[in-house]
């Protein structure tokens, strides 16, 4: 059994309204779902993707308006990269330079180009010049990025690791394989790459580093989740777990998929979720993230949901002209 990457990524973040603007508006990623947390119906859960959200694309957010601003650091994934164009980081770094979003100076890693930023939570992401004939995700062009331009779903994750080598066991048990390593240009840390046997979303480095400790918080990726086929895999992957010495929680019905949890020895809370059902589910394609969606099980309570959220309405310009505007780099040239 190997898993073929990387399903999703969840993370916390503030003001839902910003949330939506700067994932949508800048990074022109498109909100395939707009639900709540089921453990906590006050606050959204938000999913962006490509077209349909398809696994190895999906980065989710849970909003906690007021919540304290978090730190990423041991015991945590550290950094969400995104997969665009090989050729496309001046055009990025134009355009996140333009935005809220906190630019670093890019860089070279295992040959690739990459350019780190912060959206405006703090929330660290990087975008990987990749060969897009690599890659089946073809990007989400109903937002202001053009296509040449666009995100193709992950790239990997970075894990800041409390017991890195703990870490590298599990990843061996997901079917995980060490490609190589290299040293950090700030620190001098070991970054030790793991890949996957899939086409996307593959790629995981481990950081042998030492503290800060990481605080959870606004700003910080709350699991990362890896992909299993369908549930009679999933419950493989819980038995293969569980025997390598791992608690797993029992199935949980999360509407789009069926997901396990477990805390890996690092401190970072890792998923299994299932590839399907899926986010059409409950709406149609076209109608994608157009209207909060409910499971079942909370069907009745739905005016007090509602009542209990913030609007998001005029979070996202819609209009044509301010897409022009946006498509040119935000530039109206």
């Amino acid at each position: 059994m190997s898993t073929t990457g990387i399903h999703h990524v969840s993370a916390v973040a503030g003001d839902p309204r910003e949330n939506l603007r700067f994932y949508t508006e800048v990074l022109g990623l498109r909100l395939v779902k707009r639900t709540v947390n089921f453990d906590d119906t006050t606050t959204y859960h938000l999913y962006y993707g490509d077209e349909t959200g398809s696994p190895g694309t999906a980065l989710t957010f849970f909003p906690f308006e007021g919540t304290r601003a978090g730190r990423p650091g041991r015991g945590q994934a550290v950094a969400t990269a995104f997969a665009v164009p090989a050729g496309s980081l001046d055009y990025w770094e134009d355009r996140l330079g333009e935005s809220e979003a906190t630019v670093h100076e890019r860089r070279t890693r295992f040959d690739a180009a990459v350019l780190p930023f912060e959206d405006p939570d703090g929330q660290p992401l990087e975008l990987v010049a990749a060969d897009g004939d690599d890659s089946p995700i073809e990007p989400w062009t109903g937002g202001p990025v053009p296509a040449e331009y666009g995100i193709r779903g992950f790239f990997g994750v970075t894990l800041h690791s409390a017991e890195p080598d703990a870490t590298a066991n599990v990843l061996d048990v997901l079917g995980f394989q060490r490609v190589g390593s290299e040293s950090e240009p700030d620190d001098g840390a070991e970054r030790v790459r793991y890949a996957a046997a899939g086409d996307h979303a593959t790629v995981v480095d481990v950081l042998h580093r030492g503290p800060p400790r990481g605080r959870p918080g606004v700003g910080t990726v709350h699991h990362v989740a890896f992909r299993a086929a369908d549930e009679e895999e999933q419950l493989a992957w819980r038995d293969r777990l569980s025997d390598a010495g791992q608690f797993v929680t029992p199935q949980k019905d999360r509407q789009y998929f069926r997901s396990i949890y477990f805390r890996e020895p690092g401190g970072i809370l890792f998923e299994i979720a299932t590839d399907g059902p899926g986010f059409d589910v409950d709406e149609s394609v076209d109608e994608l993230g157009s209207e909060l969606r409910l499971p079942s099980w909370l069907e009745d309570d739905r005016e007090r949901i509602e009542s209990a959220l913030p609007s998001l309405d005029g979070a996202v310009d819609d209009s044509t002209d301010a897409k022009a505007t946006a498509a040119d780099g935000g530039t109206g040239e």
